[in-house]
């Protein structure tokens, strides 16, 4: 690993909102050259310490923006200018909850892995977990703990994030609003963002997915959403600079930071001022000595809607320019582009190489079928006297200069042909899109009606005394226990040791048969599932 050399001290350190690490900033010193394969083929990657911006600074308040706030913003922009990431320090509370999450979640995947076997066979098994708000899940046993605690806490700080990345383009901090999940969720919805627990043993840490998902790729993983937010208890993540350097980006992070990349959804909501960032898992760093040298991390992916446009006219409208490439386009059509183009690469299972098959990027059929310039379907395309075929913007822009853009031939205004082929391609590819979204539209306005018509049955059913709704779509489940009511933990093989048999005070009611409690004694929260609790008969 290399090591760089400590620069002065600034005088300056009134800053508040960027805290220093433990090392000053590697942006500080220069690198040594030889770093730049770092993370892949036997050369170490440098470490960088990212800029640490307090996300209490960048949360977005009614009334005139505080000078801290705009030190904030620049400082974020700053960062990923300069290294494609930044580190986002929470609060004490939701810190220490990721903490607790990321040592219950480790505990989980071990305890999965091992099964009944003896402590000294327990196979090495690398864990992956999804969860989504909103969807429905029969058995929480089967997933990590406070899942949806931590959802909410990362998503809050994700929003944050998007509005301050939104201020610094000056645009409202509202902009990028319309790609996302309506908050709360509405009945029966399924969030468009992801949060990823994994779990990597220290005998298989490799340089494929890094925060759990994602198809291998030679230049490490690209994220496809607007941005990812990743806390783990080990470092490991690599993330290349703008320069094409590859460094160590969460080596001075703690379990309660949360790591930020920004994604493909982004760059092309934001005409590419703000770009994707590439990431893997360092092949060449040592492990931590924390938990074996294990490695568990959650991952919020802050996704778009799939039936929202990515749109950067209002990107325009604020001064900046727009290139050619980055037409409307709806995100489901945008995801598909980013899956086939992630199917050019595939993996050699003989010693877990990457290869890509293709190494040039086809132009989508979208690009083909649509005006350079605006964007629009080319429902009016004209062969030219070269053979080229143009519509809408740009074929003014062409007759006006009478030279074809593409083959700089001279073009002949008389001798324009209707491209009837182009056109009706053209039209088939905006019913398609057309049918997509009203298809979409259409999902979610009945999903909604189902969920009123189910909370209507629930409530009918709490009327009539009935402990479960049994509609044909959802199991039936018990709440056998009252909020505010003491309880003991009988607790099962997934309850931590150190809660069996403690009194505890229910202070709210999930979902599924599923409460939060508070520790009488230590004060301590934990959720837990109503067959893991039994009645207090001494209160």
């Amino acid at each position: 690993m290399i090591q760089q050399q400590q620069p002065p001290q600034p005088q300056n350190s009134s800053l508040s909102i960027i805290r220093s690490s433990p090392t000053p900033p590697a942006h500080h010193s220069q690198p040594h050259d030889h770093h730049h394969g770092g993370g892949g083929g036997g050369a170490a990657a440098a470490v960088v310490m990212l800029t640490r911006i307090r996300l209490s600074d960048i949360s977005p308040v009614d009334g005139a923006p505080s000078g801290t706030y705009m030190k904030a913003v620049e400082a974020l922009s700053g960062s990923l200018t300069r290294h494609n990431a930044a580190v986002i320090e929470l609060g004490s509370e939701d810190a220490s909850l990721i903490k607790c999450v990321l040592e219950s979640s480790r505990l989980f995947f071990r305890t999965r892995a091992a099964g009944a076997a003896p402590p000294h066979s327990r196979p090495a098994t690398r864990g992956v977990h999804e969860f989504r708000a909103g969807r429905a899940v029969e058995d929480w046993d089967s997933s990590p703990p406070c899942m949806a605690e931590i959802f909410r806490c990362m998503g809050k700080a994700a929003r944050a994030v998007l509005c301050a990345i939104a201020r610094h383009l000056r645009l409202r901090s509202d902009v990028f609003n319309h790609l996302l999940d309506d908050t709360p969720l509405p009945p029966n919805e399924v969030s468009s963002s992801v949060l990823l627990a994994t779990y990597f043993p220290a005998s298989l840490q490799s340089g494929k997915g890094a925060i759990g998902g994602g198809k291998p790729a030679v230049n490490g993983e690209v994220e496809k959403g607007l941005l990812t937010l990743v806390s783990s208890d080990n470092a490991g993540l690599l993330v290349c600079d703008p320069n094409g350097r590859w460094y160590l980006a969460d080596s001075g992070t703690a379990p309660g930071d949360l790591l930020l990349i920004t994604g493909k959804a982004l760059s092309h909501a934001t005409a590419g001022l703000r770009p994707a960032a590439s990431y893997k898992a360092s092949l060449d760093h040592t492990p931590g000595t924390n938990n074996g040298g294990s490695r568990t991390s959650l991952a919020f992916r802050l996704m778009p809607q799939g039936n929202a446009i990515l749109d950067c006219s209002l990107i325009a409208a604020a001064g900046h320019i727009i290139p050619q490439s980055y037409v409307p386009i709806s995100v489901s059509q945008f995801m598909d582009d980013l899956s086939a183009e992630e199917d050019v690469t595939y993996t050699r299972p003989d010693n877990n190489y990457d290869v890509r098959c293709n190494l040039t990027k086809e132009p989508s059929l979208r690009s083909v079928l649509s005006d350079s310039l605006s964007g629009a379907f080319l429902e009016d395309a004209m062969f030219v006297s070269c053979g080229h075929s143009f519509g809408g913007v740009m074929l003014r822009r062409v007759l006006e200069k009478s030279r074809c853009t593409l083959c700089n031939a001279e073009i002949e205004a008389g001798s324009l042909i209707p491209n009837l082929a182009l056109r009706a391609a053209a039209v088939a590819v905006r019913l398609e899109d057309d049918r997509r979204l009203f298809h979409n539209a259409a999902l979610r306005k009945r999903r909604k009606e189902m969920g009123d018509q189910t909370d209507s049955m629930r409530r009918h059913s709490r009327e009539n005394g009935d402990i479960s709704v049994a509609d044909g779509m959802h199991r039936g489940v018990q709440y056998p226990f009252s909020v505010d009511e003491k309880v003991v933990i009988k607790g099962n093989r997934r309850t931590p040791e150190k809660f069996v048999g403690k009194e505890a005070i229910i202070t709210s009611q999930c979902l599924n048969g599923w409460y939060l409690l508070k520790i009488i004694g230590s004060g301590e929260n934990v959720r837990l599932q109503y067959r893991s609790l039994r009645k207090n008969l001494s209160s």
